[in-house]
């Protein structure tokens, strides 16, 4: 290995821990809110990058038909409550099950051209899915255990990939590039589409942190995530939260899925693994702090990418093999803890 060659495989390991880092603050903002560890969030990528790559070839993606499905399920769901008397917020219900999914559908209807539109109407389609599922799936087991809830996220996981797979087909696919740029810094090729997925992550990370240190819903959210009973108790409705928090990992997983389609082909079980190495940065962040998952992001990243050069047929191993040091150190460091509700 030469300068050269260090070079070119750091540069896709930052690209690719780039992705992965929205993976990781996608999980750590779910579980830190709601104590799931989602495992299906992969699957918002897969779903994004081939419904984009259905827009592109003039068809109306399959997933469109996924998020009708569920916004009428949503809606028999919460009747049935309010019939048997539970208290039901229908403005939130109505924006999630009836607004998003008719801006959604229009938008496909329209068959944009353009790449931006193109994208949008992804967002719309792929958003909603993630409040969907989780009044389908978690917010009945919202005081269930934390291996529960783990339980429900794996056969979710199932479900979710044997509709890919029968929405999608088993061909992949790939995008059109978001930038054609190319660079050539000191004899290292720069493309404008690693520039977009880093300038598009860094993007998202300053919004995110704008919108939890300015915003009042993301200080509902952060309080909800230090302490459930206590953000009740001070009049701060933890169900909606559990809607926001899966919107954002919804719509974090759609961009990544956006930013990889043009890379790399996708399939409908790719976003499986992109979500595991996500999840691998999340435990090096103990599945709360932001800062070291994007760290640990980064750093497996990189792993990848060199492990590649090393040794192509083991990289993955390697990858997760990284997950044993970091649950070995934190077991050492940390104090064993009565879970609170």
């Amino acid at each position: 290995m030469d300068l050269q060659i260090a070079l070119l495989l750091g540069q896709d390991g930052i690209v690719n821990g780039a992705v992965y880092g929205l993976m990781a603050l996608a999980l750590v903002l779910v579980f830190s809110v709601t104590r799931v560890i989602f495992i299906p969030q992969g699957e918002f990528v897969a779903f994004a990058a081939l419904s984009m790559a259905m827009l592109q070839s003039g068809r109306a993606p399959a997933s469109l038909w996924l998020l009708l499905a569920l916004a009428v399920a949503v809606l028999a769901l919460e009747a049935w409550r309010a019939q048997r008397g539970a208290t039901v917020d229908w403005k939130s219900t109505l924006f999630w099950c009836v607004l998003c999914p008719a801006a959604a559908a229009a938008m496909v209807a329209l068959q944009p051209q353009a790449q931006a539109l193109q994208a949008a109407a992804t967002l719309l389609l792929i958003t909603p899915l993630g409040p969907l599922l989780y009044r389908l799936a978690y917010r009945p087991l919202a005081r269930a255990s934390v291996l529960m809830l783990l339980i429900v996220s794996v056969a979710l996981h199932g479900v979710l990939v044997g509709l890919g797979l029968l929405f999608f087909g088993a061909e992949g696919s790939r995008t059109n590039a978001f930038s054609e740029l190319r660079l050539d810094v000191g004899g290292l090729s720069i493309t404008g589409q690693s520039l977009v997925v880093v300038g598009t992550t860094l993007a998202l990370v300053v919004a995110m942190f704008v919108f939890f240190e300015r915003s009042i819903v993301g200080k509902a959210l952060r309080a909800t995530a230090m302490n459930r009973v206590g953000a009740r108790l001070m009049g701060i409705p933890t169900e909606l939260s559990g809607d926001v928090c899966f919107a954002f990992a919804a719509l974090i997983g759609a961009v990544a899925g956006l930013l990889v389609a043009p890379i790399t082909t996708v399939y409908y079980d790719t976003g499986f693994l992109i979500g595991l190495k996500g999840f691998v940065a999340a435990i090096v962040g103990g599945l709360a702090s932001y800062p070291l998952a994007l760290a640990g992001a980064l750093l497996v990243g990189q792993l990848e990418s060199f492990a590649s050069f090393w040794s192509s047929a083991f990289k993955e191993v390697l990858v997760f093999t990284l997950i044993i040091p970091v649950l070995w150190w934190r077991s050492l460091r940390s104090h064993h803890v009565e879970e609170d509700e």
